[in-house]
């Protein structure tokens, strides 16, 4: 579940869409190579890029901690001057999963370019909202979590907060878990969604600012039973679930 925040927020396509019109124009980017295996973590970091974070904990079968990394490409020539954010740092992030091996050493097993957008827009905080300690974590369950932060100064009222929770599975990062909370706040209105992708069943629920208790839950469910990798996700603030109603609502 979404870390509890005064206001935290669901629906992403039209409050991405609206500030990154208002986009920018970023320098492009050579996406690196990873290592296939390393020594140590930081032999996961291509030169020109940083280790923001890492995150370790176990995510196999094995009793091994491994490491969840998120990498930043640390290019001065990607901060950029702007008349709105003075300095806009567009340097686009990777999040790299590596799994230790008995000999002491580490192998490569996912990484992956879109899941934490690339800010390019003068309008929008840092997706990862300045905490990716808080924000990307290994959790004791052999699962990992990524919690998204959307926020934006013009261009849209809503902002969010979206998280994401993914396991190893065979081949296949598996997603898991999505949830997902939107407020708007000119109307002060909520919405909650929150999917379980091993149960296939999920839930959205209405609320106000203004109210103390939102409204009773709406119970769906999942419209396909098809596993989701997260190189089905994409962009992870324009993935949207998709969900059908259940014949009979439960609380």
């Amino acid at each position: 579940m979404l870390r509890t925040r005064l206001l935290l927020p669901l629906c992403l396509s039209p409050l991405v869409l609206a500030p990154q019109a208002q986009a920018v124009e970023a320098p492009g980017v050579t996406w690196p190579e990873i290592p296939e295996r390393a020594d140590t973590t930081a032999g996961f970091v291509p030169p020109g890029w940083r280790l923001e974070h890492e995150a370790r904990g176990r995510l196999d079968a094995d009793e091994l901690d491994d490491a969840l990394l998120v990498l930043r490409m640390d290019d001065p020539g990607n901060v950029i001057d702007d008349v709105i954010a003075g300095r806009l740092d567009t340097n686009p992030r990777m999040l790299v999963v590596v799994l230790a091996t008995e000999d002491g050493a580490w192998r490569r097993w996912m990484s992956d370019r879109a899941l934490v957008p690339r800010n390019e827009s003068s309008h929008m905080e840092d997706f990862l909202g300045g905490d990716a300690p808080g924000r990307v974590q290994i959790r004791p369950n052999r699962t990992w979590s990524v919690s998204l932060h959307s926020f934006a100064s013009a261009g849209t009222w809503t902002m969010s907060e979206v998280g994401y929770t993914f396991r190893l599975e065979d081949d296949c990062m598996r997603l898991v878990g999505f949830d997902d909370m939107d407020i708007h706040r000119a109307s002060g209105e909520i919405m909650t969604t929150s999917v379980n992708y091993l149960t296939g069943r999920a839930w959205t629920q209405a609320g106000h600012i203004s109210k103390d208790e939102p409204e009773p839950k709406r119970w769906t469910r999942v419209a396909t039973n098809e596993r989701i990798c997260i190189e089905d996700v994409g962009h992870g603030l324009s993935f949207q679930p998709a969900l059908q109603p259940v014949p009979e609502a439960a609380d």
